[in-house]
């Protein structure tokens, strides 16, 4: 299974985001099979372009008439009648109703009379359903996006000029971070904020990633200030983890006992933390106490911190971001005695730069065998090749 992470420097559009899916190696012949399965009289034509020396693909849909403008029901139809996987269907339906509710609203409609005019023209078809089922194709099961660059100025649109974003756009983003450039141009369609947000989840900062390629969609436009690509990073969803960004807590205690604090340390760690421990210090009044210090991922900071105030004494605590690095790790075994001892190799790049033998294995042998403990781990030691 794989992850898709969008950064949306130059906002992001339907075609957009089709085209950086093709470029990580998806044949143009099967997505043209696939979308004919829509029966819509539609052609997608993909070309390498450039923009600000940056290469990548370009993807037009053109249509032989101005499509109709539709309600969800009539695009439903077009979706349910085709023969597409049911994967791809459902998913397509779910971003038309994000779109159709978002409309509904601005425009103070029903959802059963609302009419999307170019979000539900046929090339805005074809970027919707293509984006699932290239997803689909491509076993995509989990899509982040950056903050989204929205551009600035009016863009012109079946209901006049409006400002940037439309007032689609601006409901659709509703709760995820976004900014403005000075660009005069619109960069996010509602067509790329419905797929983006229906599917996938902004991530505030640069998630710490993993990635296997990159796959990079080109806008028409020419911008003035930076390249018009969308980058869809991509890679094993293993190896993505957005929450690896940590944080630590920490408290400063003096009327706490040590068997409270002691306890304490092993009860966070059980809760996620990925270090925890006890600093001695002076207070004020020349108090002895003892600073609590926990890191953990962001995702687990919210219950470490409950626990904090639940079962310590504290009444107040601080919590920061801080940048951490760690070595590449994995266990191997040696055979000492005729047991099998663990021992953890560490990673520098390629290089074995560290191996600790595991602590429980090596006093379990020591004991079995009436040994000193610093014995057994020197044996372990002299016996395990890198």
């Amino acid at each position: 299974m794989k992850f898709i992470y969008f950064d949306c420097s130059a906002g992001a559009s339907g075609d957009m985001i089709l085209a950086s899916l093709l470029s990580l190696g998806v044949p143009l012949k099967e997505f043209q099979q696939a979308i004919k399965r829509l029966k819509l009289k539609v052609e997608v034509r993909v070309r390498k372009a450039t923009s600000n020396g940056f290469s990548g693909l370009q993807l037009e849909v053109t249509v032989p008439r101005v499509s109709p403008s539709r309600t969800f029901s009539e695009v439903a139809g077009i979706i349910s009648r085709s023969e597409l996987e049911p994967e791809v269907k459902e998913n397509a339906l779910k971003i038309f109703k994000r779109l159709f509710e978002a409309e509904s609203r601005v425009h103070g409609r029903s959802f059963r009379t609302a009419h999307l005019h170019e979000a539900a023209a046929d090339d805005a078809l074809v970027d919707i359903v293509g984006t699932c089922w290239l997803l689909r194709k491509l076993q995509v099961t989990e899509v982040y996006f950056s903050p989204v660059n929205l551009g600035s100025g009016f863009v012109e649109t079946s209901h006049g000029r409006l400002p940037v974003p439309p007032p689609a756009v601006g409901e659709l983003m509703r709760g995820c971070p976004v900014y403005s450039s000075p660009e005069p141009v619109e960069l996010l369609t509602p067509t790329g904020a419905a797929i983006l947000t229906t599917l996938g989840r902004c991530l505030s900062s640069w998630p710490e990633l993993t990635y296997e390629k990159i796959g990079y969609g080109l806008g028409h436009r020419k911008l003035s200030l930076q390249p018009n690509f969308l980058r869809a990073f991509y890679g094993e969803r293993e190896l993505f983890q957005p929450a690896r960004k940590v944080q630590v807590v920490e408290a400063t205690i003096d009327d706490a006992s040590p068997q409270l604090l002691g306890s304490f340390i092993n009860r966070v760690l059980e809760l996620g933390a990925l270090e925890a421990y006890l600093t001695p210090i002076v207070m004020k009044k020349n108090r002895l106490g003892s600073k609590l210090t926990v890191m953990a991922e962001v995702d687990k900071i919210d219950r470490l911190i409950e626990a904090i105030f639940r079962e310590t004494t504290t009444i107040g605590l601080r919590y920061y971001p801080v940048e951490r690095r760690t070595l590449r790790r994995e266990i191997r075994e040696v055979r000492l005695h005729g047991q099998k001892i663990r021992v953890k190799v560490s990673y520098y790049g390629e290089e074995a730069v560290n191996f600790q033998p595991e602590y429980e294995d090596c006093l379990k042998l020591a004991e079995k065998l009436n040994l000193p403990l610093k014995q057994v781990i020197t044996e372990v030691i002299k016996n395990f090749k890198v």
